[in-house]
């Protein structure tokens, strides 16, 4: 229900949103040193991510009305980490709108407030749900029995979720570059923590997750909002996310993967975009260092277009990178499960 009612939701949301922002000639600059492709693309509505976070809300909400799944804190505060992430890029994407050009927040307001939003998730997690605070691979307790055992504490574990949420919203971010590319991939992410979650809700003395079900939940809510959203924002893309979609993707996996102690499986899942990320730092680093760009343009994907690869191109590889990725970590997940003694009653 979660996951079909948001898709319906994104598509119809997504339709009107964007006669909406084309009857207010809301529209996206586009910078002039990127892709001269991409110059065509200028005046494409942006602020797409409100369809993907009303979306998810509305799946997320209507699927409680079914008995037996109750809303809980677990996955109250993901949501509200969700909703607080995207406010921040929305107030990025209507300043950059307003000043008519591809800038918003400056830097220092942008990071002060997803700083804010991390930092009031994960006092509100740590203190009033049941959450693991140890360092965890497929599981709360995958490194108990060796040198590895970190257990954060309380305070550790609050700065580990603004470093993984600070995180992971840049490299979404980064990502959102071409038609369709972020939105694709995000879904894939969403997919397989609703695995994650229901399987640790069907296991419940191996991975002891307080609120497992409701997170499975809340995941397809978020997985069917990213498919509705892509819709319209498939090549040639009729509506951009802007901030407002990435930050709260992002922010979305990162607390889905705090909450389901799966911090370490997170950059298996979103490998495309730790790829993106890892592009940009390269090309920075190797510029300020040398003087010398290793990509033609960062992030990646902008260097095959460079390249000659047609959009629609790199978009379907990067996805297959995708999807190949999000196989093996839930591989991974499942291949510990298979290692271990079947739950007893």
């Amino acid at each position: 229900m979660a996951g079909g009612i948001a898709l319906a939701s994104a598509l119809v949301i997504t339709r009107y949103l964007i006669e909406w922002l084309r009857a207010h000639q809301v529209g996206q600059s586009i910078r002039e040193e990127g892709p001269q492709g991409h110059l065509t693309k200028a005046g494409t509505p942006i602020m797409g991510g409100i369809a993907i976070v009303a979306a998810a809300a509305v799946g997320y909400g209507v699927a409680h009305l079914r008995s037996r799944v109750v809303f809980t804190r677990s996955g109250i505060f993901v949501l509200l980490l969700i909703i607080g992430a995207g406010f921040v890029g929305f107030l990025d994407d209507w300043i950059g709108f307003r000043r008519e050009r591809n800038l918003g927040l400056n830097k220092r307001m942008k990071v002060l407030g997803l700083l804010l939003v991390a930092v009031l998730f994960g006092v509100l997690t740590v203190q009033l749900t049941g959450v693991h605070t140890t360092l965890s691979f497929t599981r709360y307790d995958n490194f108990t029995n060796g040198f590895a055992d970190i257990d954060f504490g309380k305070v550790g574990w609050v700065l580990w979720s603004v470093v993984l949420i600070m995180a992971t919203t840049n490299a979404v971010n980064l990502t959102d570059g071409l038609d369709g590319l972020a939105s694709g991939s995000a879904l894939l992410g969403f997919a397989a923590f609703t695995v994650i979650g229901f399987w640790a809700f069907r296991n419940p003395c191996i991975y002891d997750i307080e609120h497992a079900l409701d997170l499975a939940v809340l995941s397809a809510a978020m997985m069917g909002a990213c498919t509705g959203f892509l819709w319209w924002n498939a090549p040639p893309a009729r509506i951009f996310m802007g901030d407002t979609g990435s930050l709260a993707i992002g922010a979305g996996l990162a607390g889905l993967a705090l909450t389901l102690s799966t911090s370490l499986l997170l950059p298996v899942i979103g490998a495309l975009f730790v790829v993106e990320t890892v592009s940009v730092v390269i090309q920075v680093f190797s510029f300020r260092a040398f003087g010398r760009r290793v990509f033609r343009m960062a992030p990646i994907h902008h260097h095959y277009e460079l390249r000659g690869w047609p959009e629609t191109t790199v978009l379907v590889r990067f996805w297959i990178i995708a999807g190949l990725a999000t196989a093996l970590a839930l591989g991974m997940f499942y291949a510990d499960f298979t290692s271990l003694p079947a739950c007893r009653p």
